[in-house]
């Protein structure tokens, strides 16, 4: 048993890896700002004597006991990075500061979730860890792009400088329950404007690809980057190699949902990536690692959550008709 420190544990993707390192038995301490986070995440572990949940900002220093650190607190979709941009710099940077000086001090393991918007707008396809990028600076993305690019390299500096044991997941589009209905990504979106009917909203002309991957396979791809041994090993991305259009995207969901909804397009965003798909080959090798669940079942299981958070209550249905505008991760 070890106890374990997920940060940003209260969100999608770390309220899978929360539950999944409880039923291997460990101690989980789950930290989170809410800040896109929600309790109600982690209501079914909240009665397991071996999960804690603390509120905590990780801009400020944070001192616990733990035997490992999955660093996965920040906002991940444009439409809440974009709200508060010197906050989402200050999270990436200042919460891997702190997270690194609490791994320092207590010699043990620490992943960082870094993501895939490090390469910007590639002009290298499909992306490999080599590939060093084509990022905006001045974007509007920018605060999330360069915030995590900043945290790579602390992460790779305190590696080098203080001899420490760095994990570093580039995570690709991740969907599944737990995702937020109004943090402006395409699968969200579109389930639930299918679901209520309403008018699909693509931006572009929809021939934009994205790769998708579903949220139990990369928790399983991250536990994995964390148990391998051996070192440096430098960045490992993670995310479904498969690409698929937004339209192609689009239309499958509406099928899957029966839905009446049509498709309307829109002006494409400032900095959207055409093309984003992940050289998965340093996962294959090194973890022996694959996505594994077909992109049509892991849509039927995020719809039957999405379902079910529609039929919990009538205000979130009114407050989920008019949703907040589609961004592409």
């Amino acid at each position: 048993m070890k106890r374990i420190l997920v940060t940003g544990g209260a969100g999608f993707i770390g309220s899978h890896l929360c539950e999944r390192l409880l039923r291997q038995g460990n101690e989980v301490l789950c930290v989170d700002n809410f800040f896109t986070g929600t309790r109600a995440n982690c209501e079914s572990l909240l009665a397991d004597p071996s999960f804690e949940l603390l509120r905590h900002d990780v801009t400020f220093p944070l001192y616990v006991e733990v035997d490992e650190i999955y660093n996965l607190a920040c906002p991940a979709s444009p439409i809440h990075y974009q709200r508060d941009p010197v906050q989402t710099t200050k999270t990436s940077v200042m919460g891997a500061i702190n997270m690194l000086g609490l791994a320092k001090r207590l010699r043990v393991r620490i992943l960082q979730a870094s993501t895939s918007e490090v390469y910007g707008d590639p002009d290298v396809h499909p992306q490999a860890e080599g590939y060093c990028g084509h990022v905006n600076i001045a974007g509007p993305r920018a605060c999330y792009d360069e915030g995590k690019r900043c945290a790579e390299t602390l992460f790779y500096d305190y590696e080098r400088q203080h001899r420490m044991s760095v994990r570093v997941a580039r995570i690709f589009n991740t969907y599944g329950p737990h995702m937020h209905p109004q943090d402006g990504r395409v699968v969200s979106n579109f389930i639930i404007q299918a679901l209520t009917n309403q008018p699909i909203t693509i931006y572009g002309d929809g021939s934009q690809t994205r790769s998708f991957c579903y949220v139990d396979d990369l928790v399983e791809g991250l536990m994995r980057l964390m148990a391998v041994d051996g070192g440096p090993i430098g960045a490992v991305n993670l995310g479904n190699p498969v690409e698929t259009t937004v339209l192609a995207l689009a239309e499958r969901v509406v099928a899957l949902c029966n839905s009446r909804s049509t498709i309307t397009l829109h002006p494409l965003p400032q900095d959207d990536p055409r093309r984003r798909c992940p050289d998965i080959s340093r996962a294959r090798d090194l973890l022996h690692w694959s996505p594994r669940v077909d992109l049509d079942v892991g849509l039927t299981r995020t719809i039957a959550y999405f379902e079910a958070q529609l039929a919990r209550s009538a205000a979130p249905v009114r407050s989920l008709r008019q949703p907040a505008p589609q961004m592409s991760a």
